[in-house]
């Protein structure tokens, strides 16, 4: 088996509602995702794939719904605030944590037809998640 990784690096804006620390505060992440890919076999050009093409399927995806945007749960007190407001914010159906926006982005570039084994989350330079299926 073969497999390829691409990082993509994006900025986000959250807060975890229950959390009983500082992150229950609005906040904001310069992350790193790596998405990696697997192959069996090589294609005619000898590879997985290109690495520009998940950067080009995951960016399109990243740039439209994560990057410099808030993303809070669905019962977040902040949301008809935000909506009056007129800001941009993106409401979500479950917290969002690292571990949620990994999903995310895995089931986003694994739609596009991409055999991604994982996808992992840099929300600081020394913590991570990652998901995965199976």
């Amino acid at each position: 088996m073969f497999t390829i990784t691409k990082e993509v690096y994006f900025c986000y804006g959250h807060r975890l509602m229950a959390h009983p620390g500082k992150c229950r505060h609005v906040h904001g992440h310069s992350v790193k995702a790596a998405i990696t890919v697997a192959a069996s076999e090589l294609n005619e050009q000898g590879m997985v794939c290109d690495f520009a093409d998940i950067s080009a399927a995951a960016s399109a995806y990243i740039d439209a719904e994560l990057d410099h945007n808030l993303l809070l749960h669905r019962d977040d007190p902040l949301v008809p605030l935000l909506r009056e407001a007129g800001e941009r914010f993106s409401i979500l159906e479950e917290h969002p944590t690292a571990e949620f926006l990994a999903k995310m982005i895995f089931s986003y570039v694994k739609g596009l037809g991409f055999n991604v084994r994982s996808v992992a989350l840099w929300e600081t330079a020394s913590a991570y998640a990652t998901y995965s299926e199976g």
